[in-house]
This record gives structure tokens, sequence and C-alpha cells, in this order.
């Protein structure tokens, strides 16, 4: 085996792992906001939590139905973004994003991604990138309602719920 075949295998394992054993998954409360996200192209779906306290994500929470790609991706990003603060997640995001839309030019930078550097391959395959980004962009979309919601009084305001298409 060569370099290259070990570490797809790794990347692999890891995706199966977080596939099996998926870390935040399961709504809880509380939170400031819920989406609903679907990839029209192949039916996965998730509907994602978000739960603030201050500018610190608290909690991600989620429940998802589709391919091991998409469970697995939620999985890590609740690895990578709970317990941080809510610009450093959405530079993780950035950093998620970068690497999928790189169509496998991009090096991952494993200090920032840790697990999800194990998707580098996925970006290769344009109809998988879609199943790689689906959490994070609920994340991403019930991140900014929730910190417009703790920034508001408003009781209709605190939570919201959508369902979009991630296209």
């Amino acid at each position: 085996m060569t370099d290259a075949t070990h570490v797809d295998a790794l990347y692999q394992e890891i995706i199966l792992d977080h596939y099996k054993a998926k870390t935040g998954s399961g709504l809880r409360d509380p939170f400031e906001a819920e989406v609903h996200h679907v990839n029209p192209t192949c039916g996965d779906e998730i509907t994602l939590r978000v739960h603030l306290e201050g500018s610190t994500v608290a909690d991600v929470s989620y429940a998802a139905e589709g391919c091991s790609i998409s469970q697995a991706a939620a999985s890590v990003m609740n690895e990578l973004i709970v317990g941080k603060q809510v610009d450093d997640a959405m530079a993780v995001l950035d950093s998620f994003t970068e690497l999928m839309q790189g169509k496998g030019k991009i090096e991952p930078d494993e200090d920032v991604l840790e697990d999800a550097i194990a998707f580098a391959g996925v970006s290769k395959f344009p109809a998988r990138v879609k199943c790689a980004l689906l959490s994070w962009m609920a994340f991403k979309d019930a991140a900014l309602q929730a910190g417009s919601s703790t920034a508001s009084t408003s009781p209709e305001s605190t939570s919201p719920e959508s369902t979009q298409e991630t296209a």
C-alpha cells in the first residue's frame, strides 16, 4: 500500500467512526434557534439546534437522516465548534467550506480542522460536497438566528425555525 492509500483508508475510517458514533446527535433543550435543511439532490436532511451562552457555542444538537458523509460531517462539526466563540466557529466553518470547494487541491490545516480533514477526498466529488456541507450550512444559519435572537427580547424571536434547501 502507498502512503496515499493508507491516508485514504484512515480518512474512511474516521468518517465511518463518526457515522456509527455520532457526537451531538439528538435534539436537546435549551436552544435559541432551530433550522431544518434539506439536500434535494440526495434526500439528506438535518434539523439542527444551536444554544449560545453569550458569544460561546454552548451546544449544537441535531437529528439527521441521510448518507454516512452527511451524518459524519454533523458529528465532526459538533466536536469542532461546541465550546468555541461564535466567531471562531465561523472561522472553522470557513476553513471546512474552503476545503470542500477545493476539488481536492486544498491542503487542509489539521490544527484547525482536526478530524474534518478526513473529508478532503470528498471534495473531489461535487455531488458529495453538498452532503458534507449540509450540517455546516445549517449551523451557520442557526448560529446567525441565535445571535440575533439573543440580542432581541421579543418572545417570538427566541426559537426561530427555518426550512431551507442547501443547494
